[in-house]
């Protein structure tokens, strides 16, 4: 790890920009007009590789952009330099949407905690998202979607900004269904409070460096431990128990984000109660210690939307293997995201 660290380091230090001190030795290029900042924007995106962006939409230019060499935002937006937006996501899956409607739902309501409004109504919105994943011709991915105060100048109140922005990018993605037991760590960094930590905001350094705490020591992701001592959620995922008596409890959403996945585990997962697989569903604060006491951890996540947690703080989670009952809780969030009811999976209208 070292030996890497410093190789890192040395090709790091060879390719800084020299020093004020050095200015004879480095001149900054001035592009003479835009076609030529365009060539060279096409030069970096024209290497031959599959594109991973294959469309975006913005309101700032009124349309959807397919060229990748074009999607780009202006560096005045607010949500740039203040941090002033919001986000959310929707995962593209054989070519239809799944859950879009209850987290454009989330959306807005975080938008309305940030007092952002919208430039459109909620069902433009909506047609928006739909119309630039079918010119995406995506059929698997995600979709990230953006609203910010919009750009209008550098200052700290949004008072300048004429409009508030709007943007949207389909990203391919090849993610599959999480097999693979990880190990995790209680993260030292601390976690947002609940105004932040209730709304999905773009601030999510607190989250980069939790989960950059955890790589550094060759783990997967941490875990938050609220300031009352229980167990909160991941970086970007929640979390979700299962005991020795065989409930499956989900931390209390009152101070984490309310995922939406989690949530409709929390509507699917009664079935495993029905089949006796489980003895009832519950949301509930956990200690670390009834945390890590638990038959068996999992992350809930979007693109996982399982992912089994087999160790925390170098202690084995049950027997530290994959459990059987935290599969076949994957199995029914996988089966609902691949051939669920139409109130989760929209088809999209691809030309």
């Amino acid at each position: 790890m070292e030996t890497s660290n410093s190789s890192s380091l040395q090709k790091s230090d060879a390719t800084v920009t020299p020093e004020v001190g050095n200015s004879e030795e480095f001149k900054v290029h001035v592009f003479s007009s835009s076609s030529e900042l365009l060539e060279k924007l096409h030069q970096k995106w024209n290497s031959g590789a599959e594109q991973p962006y294959p469309a975006m939409y913005s309101s700032i230019f009124g349309g959807i952009i397919l060229d990748p060499a074009m999607m780009v935002i202006p560096i005045d937006d607010h949500m740039v330099h203040r941090g002033h937006g919001v986000f959310d996501t929707a995962i593209i899956l054989d070519g239809y949407l799944y859950e879009l409607d209850v987290h454009l739902d989330r959306f807005l309501r975080s938008a309305s905690q940030a007092k952002i409004s919208s430039p459109f109504p909620r069902s433009t919105l909506r047609s928006i998202l739909i119309q630039l994943t079918a010119a995406s011709q995506c059929k698997k991915g995600t979709l990230r979607y953006w609203l910010s105060s919009g750009p209008g100048d550098f200052l700290l109140s949004p008072a300048g900004c004429p409009m508030s922005a709007f943007y949207a990018v389909v990203i391919k993605e090849d993610f599959s269904q999480c097999k693979e037991g990880v190990k995790v760590i209680t993260s030292t960094i601390p976690m947002k409070s609940p105004l932040f930590a209730t709304m999905k905001n773009v601030n999510y350094l607190p989250n980069v460096l939790s989960k950059m705490e955890a790589e550094e020591k060759g783990l997967s992701a941490s875990i938050w431990v609220d300031d009352e001592g229980y167990v909160a959620e991941g970086p970007n995922v929640n979390l979700a128990f299962i005991t020795h008596d065989k409930e499956l409890i989900l931390p209390v959403f009152d101070k984490i984000l309310r995922g939406c996945t989690a949530r409709r585990l929390f509507e699917l997962a009664p079935k495993l109660v029905e089949q006796g697989r489980l003895k009832s569903v519950r949301i509930a604060n956990l200690t670390v210690d009834e945390g890590k006491g638990a038959a068996e951890m999992m992350y809930v996540g979007s693109t996982l939307p399982i992912s089994p947690i087999i160790e925390w703080d170098a202690k084995p989670i049950g027997d530290g293997t994959v459990g059987a009952l935290t599969m076949a809780l994957s199995d029914l969030l996988w089966d609902d995201m691949v051939a669920g009811t139409e109130t989760q999976r929209l088809p999209v209208p691809y030309a």
